[in-house]
């Protein structure tokens, strides 16, 4: 992977507002449990267009920028995304892993941003609830568990699939995101609880697309302790 490629905040500009949010968002993370190391994460929304693939992506690389062995993968079977964020090939991907059991080490694509590694979602799949439920599944993501710091699952909506509430039984917990200005506060309270539902928890909300001309005080992202606070409440720095 050419990193030039990479359409990615976090790394064409380090030093913004926008990539200090970014940073904020994973010390919350990481100091968002006292009794247990947070490692694996899945980023969803409510609903499509607001956000959740650019800030997973961003998520990955600024946790691979302070250090963690990280691996990024896409779990949207259905419209995938991760690889145009990086400017990669999806030939080959999660699907082609869990469906052929081919090497790992053939589909997993290394990241010029040293400790970040990327699995795209690779060829689409007939039946994306099912794969993505399976042993197989289950076994692959203890695997990179064992073998990376964090992991960050790209999932579908929430709200329109049920694909996120598979995704959760694997994971520590969610970050879900909100479109500043186009999410129903009714709708996010919804997929909140449709994860919680399954058991999953919710570590937090990013508030997206804030209008830094007209919302003062705000950086393009921001972090929430709970859902409830969501279009009320910012959390202080």
């Amino acid at each position: 992977m050419t990193l030039n490629k990479a359409n990615l905040i976090t790394i064409k500009d380090p030093k913004s507002p926008i990539s200090e949010s970014y940073r904020t968002l994973r010390t919350n993370i990481q100091f968002s449990s006292f009794d247990k190391k947070i490692d694996t994460v899945f980023v969803t929304s409510a609903t499509p267009g607001e956000g959740k693939s650019t800030t997973s992506s961003n998520l990955a690389a600024v946790m691979a920028q302070n250090g963690c062995k990280t691996i990024l993968v896409d779990c949207d079977l259905r419209k995938p995304s991760v690889h145009k964020k990086f400017g990669i090939s999806n030939l080959k991907g999660l699907t082609d892993l869990l469906i052929q059991s081919g090497k790992i080490e053939n589909i997993i694509q290394k990241s010029d941003l040293e400790n970040l590694h990327i699995l795209t979602s690779g060829s689409k799949p007939p039946n994306p609830s099912e794969l993505l439920s399976s042993n197989k599944m289950r076994e692959f993501i203890k695997m990179c568990k064992n073998y990376y710091d964090f992991v960050v699952l790209d999932t579908p909506p929430v709200g329109v699939v049920t694909d996120a509430q598979l995704i959760s039984q694997y994971c520590d917990g969610a970050v879900l995101v909100v479109a500043s200005g186009e999410a129903e506060r009714e709708t996010v309270k919804k997929s909140a609880e449709l994860i919680k539902k399954v058991g999953g928890k919710i570590l937090g909300v990013v508030l997206n697309k804030v209008d830094t001309k007209t919302q003062r005080g705000y950086h393009y992202y921001d972090y929430y302790d709970d859902v409830e606070h969501s279009g009320s409440k910012r959390k202080k720095r």
